[in-house]
């Protein structure tokens, strides 16, 4: 059967063309607010790498047009499965822009509402995720982190469980005051940014922390560390005992 899906994002950001270029166009950028690490060979033709975990897409960028337009996707595979991104830069006033990002493309299979579920949620995020880049980090560039927790079998628990050890007594909700704390380090005050059915988001003053519902079970962290001389192999063994202790 499959699904033929577009979904749009907009947002007005506190970021020129160039900051938001940089973000969407690069590989630091694109390490600072996406997940995992980024290659990108630019111009039209060119192709944007991409590797999380297991996880390893490669898309050919269709129309590169800097400060205005990127447009790249995946080949359609047997199945006809294939998504494709395009971003549009508007530069206002004031140093400000609005960006726009349409995803579409097709999920085959009977199944594909769960996955849609999924990618929806975690779309939504990563798009937030750039708005806090570009508005709160535009120029630094972030390690990401990515670590995985236990299996969850309850997620209404799993996300008090969180909202708990960030020093709330439910699940996060957005404008969340939180504080985090890890074995051996000073503790980080922050904010919860976005959040949604499967996601949450915490941003400090040199981090952006997020917790995702993995798709075949776990609670993830998938971080961006702007500290200086972060290492992305300590912090993810730190994270993922952090993860084993909150959900195991």
């Amino acid at each position: 059967m499959g699904h033929e899906f577009e979904l749009t994002d907009t947002a007005e950001v506190d970021a020129t063309p160039e900051q938001v270029w940089e973000a969407i166009a690069t590989g630091p950028g694109i390490d600072s607010w996406l997940m995992g690490r980024n290659e990108v060979e630019g111009g039209t033709g060119g192709t944007i790498r991409a590797a999380f975990g297991e996880y390893r897409p490669e898309y050919r960028i269709r129309e590169w047009d800097p400060l205005e337009k990127l447009v790249y996707g995946s080949e359609t595979a047997p199945d006809g499965r294939r998504i494709a991104y395009e971003f549009l830069i508007e530069g206002r006033g004031g140093g400000s822009s609005v960006v726009r990002c349409v995803t579409s493309g097709f999920l085959p299979g009977d199944d594909w509402e769960d996955e849609f579920e999924a990618m929806t949620a975690g779309g939504a995020m990563f798009f937030r995720t750039l708005v806090e880049y570009v508005t709160h980090f535009a120029g630094r560039t972030a390690v990401p982190v990515t670590a995985f927790g236990p299996p969850v079998e309850d997620w209404d628990k799993a996300w008090t469980r969180l909202g708990v050890a960030l020093g709330l007594s439910t699940r996060p909700a957005e404008g969340d005051r939180v504080r985090i704390e890890l074995d051996g380090r000073a503790p980080q005050d922050g904010v919860v940014y976005a959040v949604n059915d499967q996601t949450a988001g915490v941003r400090t003053a040199d981090a952006m922390l997020r917790f995702l519902r993995g798709f075949h079970g776990p609670m993830v962290a998938s971080h961006h560390l702007f500290t200086p001389g972060a290492d992305a192999g300590v912090a993810e063994k730190v994270w993922g005992g952090w993860l084993d202790r909150v959900f195991g």
